[in-house]
């Protein structure tokens, strides 16, 4: 009762704290953090709910949303690769492995790694001639994480998790010496750099959270905190990592019915996020599962300046003594291209 009774007040405290703060006159929080990529969504089962997942008992990819979701692994090991097509051709990879050695009983350690391509970009330099700049050749930035996890149930309706990971970016380098030539025209024509300097930026962040079974049919609570880390600068500009705290629940609804859910299920899951550079969102999230072999999901974020809803697909089976997983989501993102994303997930 106790237990209960601590969870309770936890979920009800951040709700309040989340509801105060959104309900600020002029609370406007936008563009205060870096590393930006560190909140996109990776899986595509989960973005197909919308990220929805805090609350979620999940498997290797639960160390990008609640590293305690995958707690109760089912399994030996279990390996999740995956793809994001997102925005303006940025492109994401990602890979995670949790094993669960002596059946879980010292909990489940996970490794993930997470790479992102921002494609080539055209670096110029401000001159006097007719373009008003000198081309001074191409640049790709690019950004990864690679984390270590751990998770472990600590009654049957506790469990508790935490990653650490390590991020680094590097956005090219800046010229801030330059000499230049000036053609026969009288402009400048060439330039010869006297000095440069490298933007790139590590940094360690930690991620904690915990899953709670309310023992109501298969009601979960779920809270967690992602991306803490100390401040960080680019040369004299320092910045936070996106910071974010999120409470949810979960629940097949069927439960209420009685039905077998080895033959339908429909998990329910609800968000709510307090992010430090964002107003607060509600996400929405619901799958459908039909025989333990297909799956179709729907999901929906507000507040959300070009995305709202989100669609999703999968499809499982067990071969050989290996279960694998293929799912697929696909998030309309208003004036941006679509975002899809596809996950491979086989456990042994």
């Amino acid at each position: 009762m106790n237990q209960r009774r601590l969870v309770t007040w936890l979920v009800l405290g951040s709700v309040s704290l989340a509801v105060l703060a959104n309900a600020q006159p002029g609370n406007k929080k936008l563009a205060q953090t870096g590393m930006k990529f560190l909140n996109v969504g990776m899986g595509a089962r989960q973005a197909g709910m919308a990220d929805a997942f805090t609350a979620a008992e999940g498997n290797a990819l639960s160390m990008f949303y609640n590293t305690a979701g995958m707690a109760r692994l089912t399994s030996f090991a279990e390996v999740a690769l995956g793809h994001v097509q997102w925005i303006a051709d940025i492109k994401h990879f990602y890979g995670a492995v949790a094993l669960s050695p002596f059946d879980g009983d010292y909990g489940v350690v996970g490794f993930t790694v997470q790479t992102v391509d921002y494609g080539e970009v055209e670096a110029t330099i401000r001159a006097n001639n007719a373009q008003g700049y000198l081309d001074v050749g191409t640049f790709k930035p690019n950004a990864y994480a690679f984390g270590i996890g751990y998770a472990r149930a600590l009654s049957d309706k506790f469990s508790v998790g935490g990653n650490v990971k390590f991020v680094y970016q590097n956005l090219g380098s800046g010229i801030v010496g330059v000499t230049y030539s000036q053609g026969s025209d009288g402009q400048d024509s060439l330039y010869t750099p006297t000095r440069e300097i490298k933007s790139t930026l590590d940094v360690p962040a930690f991620d904690f959270g915990m899953l709670y079974r309310t023992g109501l049919e298969s009601l979960t609570l779920g809270v967690s905190i992602r991306n803490f880390a100390r401040e960080v600068s680019y040369i004299q500009e320092s910045f936070q990592l996106p910071l974010i705290f999120k409470i949810g629940v979960s629940m097949n609804v069927l439960d209420v019915f009685a039905m077998d859910p080895a033959s339908h299920s429909l998990m329910l899951a609800v968000d709510a996020e307090h992010p430090r550079d964002y107003p607060e969102q509600i996400k929405v999230g619901a799958e459908y599962v039909f025989s333990q072999t297909l799956s179709l999901r729907f999901g929906y974020v507000s507040p959300a300046d070009e995305h709202g809803v989100s669609f999703g697909v999968g499809l499982q089976q067990s071969l050989v003594g290996t279960h694998l997983k293929v799912d697929y989501a696909y998030t309309p993102f208003g004036i941006f291209s679509s975002v899809q994303r596809l996950s491979l997930n086989f456990s042994l």
